[in-house]
């Protein structure tokens, strides 16, 4: 095929004038009917790779994909650019049997250059006999990883495609394409179609124009997406979640604060789902809050963030979903939200499925945490995972993360590396990565018992360091490359030469420190509200807790009866100006804001003008309400004189969460009378004595009052005493 005639082809089907990337090259291969690999990540012209080919050779290119929404976009696409409708067909279970004759027709004619299949439609015995007959230009298998069950959309009946399209025709080019694949998935492809002999293209997996952020998951993640929208207030984003519980919640929540966002799941019914992708892709919607279910075939270049609201699966899924941002090399922030009980989560849900697919799981999960807890650059990690070398000084996007951004701390750790390196020689490299950090560990189980480890004088070397050192220093040993996961025996790690050469010549090794993901604590409310302390205004707050105090001595109450700690705390951090952002601080509520805010609103006026402070934007993020279903619902039955510990389990909480709804209840403002159950837990003395310590305390904290009585009281009397005397006194 002559130079000058792929581009004049690619001109007038597709009106383009020069090929991206590795394009030339693959239409080349598939034109010299050589069985052809193309690697290349979503956004990078994969389509074009086989289409172009199809439409220059003789007779129809069978083009195999999984998705029936894909194949109508790629139909519809290539009818656009031609004058004859029939130059691209899909066959699948939705046509009719008239449909069907038509398609046949068209493609004994001559005038079909690409047919779409799904697996299922090529199995089917009618089909396999007409194509048979037909001329077939090529099969392209597009999404390729779905063949491995390595892959992260492992489709069984992709299985059988190498034995079907030999039915078809025996000399019939197969291209497979793919983007993503691991080197595992990539071996495991060839070998299933049967084309080790295959061209092989691979295109950079590098997006130079995303940002990798990662921050820990936190109660307050609702807030946190909130503000994170609405810093990218305009823009188009998708956030993506677990369930369909969750996507319906945090819709919710972002619409109830002013985002224009739609959720999208399989779980609502065709015509909601179409509307809310239409209403996203002709930016009526800002933000689309979906499962995975959402994504496939959208071809929306201007997307400016992707938020995982929970880890995905694996890394595949996660760059593929990433790679929906900024596919017109505009910005693309993509920010992730992780805690280690979501991996907990998904673990569980493996429990149930085959052993071998529950390993692979685990495995794929394993890659997820590393990258999560990783302090290297994530786009590094992110290209090594795929088989890609990177170097963060000349490569292109080297400091878009918030890793290399903010970098961590690190520390020699040349010793300890050599010593992990040594065992996992000693123990002839059969373990995997949990394995051997049980060996430096000195921990035994089965599979250490079964070959002896225990027994050996190396065993539990490293016992002075907690597990989660030697997991840490062993996954930059491999992002390192001193180490590597052996690709036959999944998991199994090995050393590398420059492993082995370490042991005997041990250099500088400098580890980083991951972030610690642990869940903050919140036993007890207190800690709980500690919330912005560390940014806060130190000067307003000094000021705010002068005039609460003011305020307090004429009314001849304890300072924290009227606004707690972290109540100041917030509007030394948001600034409040009005009754309704006062309303909406931490603690406070509507009832407390009109009864003691009026003074404090003044003097925070008065310090934002003097100081020309910028107030935040995103000043509140609202909840849906699901709270207030339970407030009510407490308020109600506590007016009803109802037992508490009943009102509790009727709500399925056990007494110390029912005790935080209710404080949460009397300390935003909100008076709660539970007179009738004080009175059957204390008597009249108690109750006086309690009064009296709570008028003159200096602070209301739980504790403090525990050491005050030396064990008269437990900590659910005091509780229950400081809900009714907040909400006498203050409220």
């Amino acid at each position: 095929m002559a130079e000058i005639d792929i581009y004049a082809a690619l001109k007038k089907f597709f009106g383009f004038t020069k090929f991206k990337g590795l394009q030339e090259d693959v239409i080349k291969s598939i034109l010299a009917n050589h069985n052809t690999f193309v690697i290349m990540p979503t956004g990078g012209g994969k389509s074009l790779c086989y289409q172009l080919p199809a439409l220059i050779k003789d007779g129809t290119a069978i083009v195999v994909s999984p998705l029936i929404a894909l194949m109508k976009n790629q139909v519809d696409a290539l009818r656009a650019h031609s004058d004859e409708e029939g130059i691209a067909h899909v066959l699948n279970s939705s046509l009719t049997k008239t449909e069907i004759k038509k398609v046949k027709s068209d493609i004994s004619a001559g005038i079909t250059k690409l047919l779409y299949v799904a697996p299922e439609s090529l199995t089917k015995e009618e089909n396999v006999e007409f194509l048979n007959a037909e001329k077939v230009s090529f099969v392209a298998i597009d999404e390729a990883h779905c063949i491995s069950e390595w892959g992260h959309d492992f489709r069984p009946e992709y299985r059988n495609l190498r034995t079907i399209i030999k039915r078809i025709g025996n000399n019939i080019p197969i291209i497979g394409l793919t983007a993503t694949a691991t080197p595992k998935v990539q071996e495991d492809i060839l070998k299933n179609l049967g084309i080790q002999d295959a061209n092989t293209f691979k295109a950079s997996f590098n997006r130079p124009n995303l940002y990798y952020e990662v921050r820990p998951k936190t109660k307050n993640v609702d807030a946190d997406i909130t503000r994170f929208v609405k810093q990218h207030e305009g823009k188009s984003g998708i956030i993506y979640c677990l369930s369909r519980k969750r996507v319906e919640e945090l819709a919710q929540t972002l619409q109830v604060n002013g985002i224009k966002a739609v959720p999208y799941h399989a779980g609502l019914d065709a015509k909601t789902r179409v509307k809310h992708q239409d209403m996203f892709l002709m930016e009526d919607a800002d933000v689309v809050v979906a499962t995975i279910a959402f994504g496939m075939g959208i071809d929306k270049p201007d997307v400016r963030f992707v938020v995982h609201n929970d880890i995905p699966k694996s890394i595949e899924s996660y760059y593929q979903e990433t790679g929906r941002a900024g596919r017109d090399g505009g910005e693309g922030h993509c920010l992730a939200f992780y805690s280690y009980k979501d991996i907990e989560k998904l673990e569980k849900f493996m429990s149930g499925k085959p052993v071998a697919e529950q390993e692979i799981g685990h495995a794929l999960l394993q890659e997820v945490v590393a990258f999560a807890e990783t302090s290297i650059s994530r786009r590094k990690f992110i290209l090594h995972y795929f088989g890609e070398e990177f170097d963060n000084e000349t490569g292109e996007g080297g400091d878009m993360d918030d890793n290399m951004r903010h970098p961590k701390k690190k520390h020699e750790a040349k010793e300890e590396a050599r010593k992990l390196l040594d065992v996992i020689n000693k123990t002839n490299e059969k373990y995997k990565a949990k394995e051997i950090v049980n060996v430096m560990i000195g921990h035994v189980n089965a599979m250490i018992k079964s070959h002896r480890t225990n027994e050996q004088d190396f065993f539990g070397i490293g016992k002075d360091k907690p597990g989660e050192y030697w997991m840490a220093l062993l996954r930059q040993l491999l992002v390192a490359r001193f180490l590597r996961k052996d690709i036959e025996t999944y998991g199994v790690i090995k050393l590398n030469d420059s492993g082995r050469d370490f042991i005997v010549n041990p250099t500088s090794f400098m580890m980083t420190e991951d972030h610690s993901f642990k869940e903050a604590n919140d036993d007890n409310i207190e800690v709980a509200q500690k919330s912005g302390a560390a940014v806060a205004d130190n000067n307003l707050f000094n000021m705010l807790k002068a005039e609460r105090k003011r305020v307090a001595d004429k009314l001849s109450l304890p300072p924290f009866v009227i606004f707690q700690d972290p109540s100041l705390e917030d509007m030394a951090l948001k600034y409040p100006i009005t009754m309704d952002e006062l309303s909406t601080v931490h603690g406070v509520g509507e009832g407390k804001a009109k009864k003691y805010g009026e003074s404090f609103l003044k003097l925070i006026k008065k310090y934002v003008e003097e100081n020309d402070i910028e107030r935040p934007d995103d000043f509140v993020v609202k909840s849906t309400g699901t709270n207030s279903a339970l407030k009510l619902y407490i308020i109600q039955n506590v007016d009803r004189k109802l037992s508490l510990r009943d009102i509790a389990s009727a709500k399925g909480l056990d007494m110390q969460e029912f005790i935080k709804e209710m404080e949460a209840i009397v300390y935003s403002g909100t008076k709660l009378n539970i007179d009738y159950w004080i009175e059957e837990i204390l008597d009249e003395e108690q109750q006086e004595e309690l009064h009296e310590y709570f008028l003159e305390a200096d602070s209301d904290k739980i504790d403090a009052a525990m050491e005050e009585f030396d064990g008269d009281y437990d900590d659910e009397e005091l509780r229950l005493y400081r809900i009714k005397f907040i909400s006498e006194v203050a409220n």
